[in-house]
């Protein structure tokens, strides 16, 4: 029978896909995900900005979480609907963890699907943020997958996400920004509560240039493939993962600044010869919210190509003091960013997958060293190590747990998928007595794969 619209393909697929469709590359890469975005949102918590909303809800507060492509931040609308449902559901029936596996898979493959309908998708983006758009529709699959939702009801959740949905990308680099992906997820989840309790929305959303399509340019939605031959963008496209929190465009431009410091710096304790540069070049592609010649905050600095390139040179390395007010806002950065001029080639375009960072940088003798970064450490093409991923998570994680949780929730998600019961995660995550959950994890693991719905009449 044929699927009576693109809307229609994406609640078929949402509904119909079940723990047998899950590949072994789908599994680890959502594992890695899973690992690393906690550990974002436990750093998250030290923020400003999560004191100021603390009270209202809890969200993923410095620009340090997952990137794919085409560009969004896949994860942070997804995976804290999934652990709150683990925590709040009856303990009766139990969620296991290939359930989570499940749903967490579906809530990212809406996301990419969606992105792949818009040729303006692919690139950064100009108009919305894209957690804000496409995340809130990962998260109403995700919910919709984990409690078992009809394929009527799946529809719905959907088509009331898309009347939650967007955010504009002027509020990034502000203490807003952060909202966005945290309502996402709230507001994804509510769309599914609502269609649960019988809210109705236009049953062709997904297919209208006034539906879903009013987010993005050239938006050209088709359906989906049945599910005997869906293939899992996840497979086919990893995510990066920062190794600071800042935009993900930055990244280049740290590794190529950090290559051309080697010819300044001749030892590991000398200082940079600031004194000496008369001219930093920066090739990197026009984006423009990026573009911060002088930021006096925090989250300017995080979507500044200019300070991230000052700060390298300075300290040789970013990491998450180096957006610390006393570090933004140093004499010598402030000096060294009078010096930093922009070039856009016409060959470096404003693409995650095919952007590149040249800088040169002039001496007043005259000298001029260049290097050129096409591919940083932690991105899909220069993967981060499952070692290097552990060496992040602890970093980030220990700031708020101890170190016997730190470790436990690692050996969790690392065998996330022979867990029996979410529930562990999810005290884990509060928490808990260590002693007495680590006493608990020889025994919680079982190769019991759950594959049915929880509430399969909803």
């Amino acid at each position: 029978m044929m699927l009576k619209s693109v809307t229609e393909s994406f609640a078929s697929m949402i509904h119909g896909l079940r723990v047998g469709h899950l590949t072994d590359g789908v599994i680890q890469r959502s594992k890695r995900m899973i690992l690393d975005s906690l550990g974002v949102g436990f750093l998250g918590t030290g923020t400003e900005v999560f004191h100021n909303v603390t009270q209202y809800s809890k969200i993923h507060s410095m620009d340090f979480d997952d990137t794919w492509h085409p560009a969004t931040h896949p994860s942070g609308a997804v995976l804290p609907v999934l652990t709150a449902l683990s925590e709040a559901l009856p303990q009766t029936p139990k969620f296991s963890g290939l359930d989570l596996l499940l749903a967490f898979s579906v809530g990212i493959e809406v996301q990419g699907r969606l992105l792949h309908f818009s040729k303006e998708a692919k690139d950064i983006p100009k108009r919305f943020h894209p957690p804000s758009v496409v995340g809130t529709l990962g998260s109403a699959a995700a919910t919709s997958k984990f409690l078992g939702l009809s394929l009527t009801k799946c529809r719905e959740a959907l088509a009331i996400a898309v009347s939650h949905a967007g955010a504009p990308i002027a509020n990034a680099a502000t203490q807003t920004k952060p909202l966005h992906i945290g309502n996402a997820a709230k507001h994804g989840m509510e769309a599914t509560f609502l269609a649960m309790l019988g809210l109705q929305g236009n049953k062709q959303i997904l297919d209208l240039g006034s539906g879903f399509g009013a987010f993005y340019a050239n938006y050209s939605p088709k359906d989906l493939p049945s599910l005997d031959s869906h293939i899992w963008l996840l497979d086919q496209q990893d995510v990066a993962f920062k190794s600071f929190p800042a935009h993900l465009a930055t990244h280049w431009v740290a590794d190529a600044a950090a290559a051309v410091r080697k010819h300044l710096v001749t030892s590991e304790r000398a200082l940079l010869p600031a004194d000496h540069i008369e001219r930093i070049v920066l090739r990197i592609p026009d984006v423009q919210y990026v573009n911060r010649p002088f930021p006096d905050s925090e989250h300017e600095a995080r979507h500044s190509f200019q300070y991230v390139a000052c700060a390298t040179l300075l300290d040789g390395s970013v990491t998450v003091p180096s957006f610390y007010s006393q570090k933004v806002n140093r004499p010598q950065v402030k000096e060294l960013l009078k010096k930093v001029e922009l070039e856009h080639p016409p060959d470096n375009l404003p693409s995650f997958n095919t952007l590149y960072c040249e800088i040169s940088i002039t001496l007043k003798d005259g000298t001029t060293f260049t290097e050129r970064s096409d591919t940083f450490y932690g991105h899909w093409r220069k993967p981060l190590s499952q070692e290097d991923l552990h060496k992040k998570f602890r970093a980030n994680a220990s700031k708020i747990l101890g170190e016997d949780t730190v470790e436990s929730l690692i050996t969790v998600v690392e065998k996330l998928e022979d867990l029996e019961d979410c529930a562990m995660l999810t005290r884990l995550l509060k928490g808990p007595s260590v002693q007495e959950e680590a006493s608990k994890l020889s025994s919680i693991f079982s190769f019991h794969h759950t594959s049915l719905p929880k509430f399969t009449n909803i």
